[in-house]
């Protein structure tokens, strides 16, 4: 079975990929979608995050990147698939994430959400608090990998 699992990436944390990871071995194939959002201000450009995500999944069977524009059910259609994944650190995610699901499940032909739990050493990690440690010139090695975090700060540095 396809899932979805969508979002910006920006960057990519460990707790994406321990999501991506754990939904793949529990479905079988994801589709690790990056959503292409022309109003928020990135770190990364989509090219970026798109490389980033294949070089750190690059050694991983049975996922697909890919980005999309516009509403998740759409796109979830164009891919013949009927499973979004989510991953919940909090009950504010959960709060967040459950309105989002609900409206997906009524709206076309319904999009069912799975929430999978964070693991507890991901429970703090987000990409907001990464880019806020790169800015210190902190330890990014419990938010991303290594790959990441070097090309977090290679930005910041360079500004680019």
């Amino acid at each position: 079975m396809k899932v979805i699992y969508a979002g910006s990436f920006d960057p990519v944390t460990n707790g994406h990929l321990d999501i991506i990871l754990r939904a793949r071995n529990i479905f079988g194939e994801v589709v690790v979608a990056v959503l292409e959002n022309k109003n928020k201000q990135a770190m990364f450009s989509i090219d970026e995050r798109l490389d980033l995500l294949g070089e750190v999944l690059k050694d991983e069977e049975n996922i697909e990147i890919d980005s999309f524009q516009g509403l998740l059910v759409d796109y979830a259609k164009s891919k013949k698939c009927r499973t979004i994944v989510r991953g919940i650190r909090s009950a504010q995610d959960y709060e967040n994430e459950h309105i989002l699901a609900r409206a997906n499940m009524y709206y076309k032909e319904g999009i069912e959400t799975v929430f999978l739990l964070a693991s507890n050493e991901n429970l703090f990690v987000s990409s907001t608090l990464a880019k806020e440690v790169a800015q210190f010139n902190g330890d990014l090695s419990i938010f991303v990998p290594k790959l990441v975090g070097k090309a977090m700060i290679d930005k910041i540095k360079g500004g680019n």
